[in-house]
């Protein structure tokens, strides 16, 4: 079995950026009645794009 490990937040940094109304709009439809919010999303979508040009090379 598996130990349990009280887990970490790892430290942020507040960064404001804009974004276009029609991603903000599309983001906010994928997340809807999910639990998941728009960060979150966004975080994850930053890490996947890393992970793929991480890929290309």
């Amino acid at each position: 079995m598996k130990k349990f490990k009280i887990p970490s937040i790892p430290p942020t940094t507040n960064k404001c950026i804009r974004f276009p109304n029609d991603i903000i709009d599309e983001v906010e439809k994928a997340i809807e009645g999910k639990n998941c919010t728009f960060t979150a999303f966004v975080v994850e979508a930053v890490r996947v794009a890393l992970e793929n040009i991480e890929d290309e090379k």
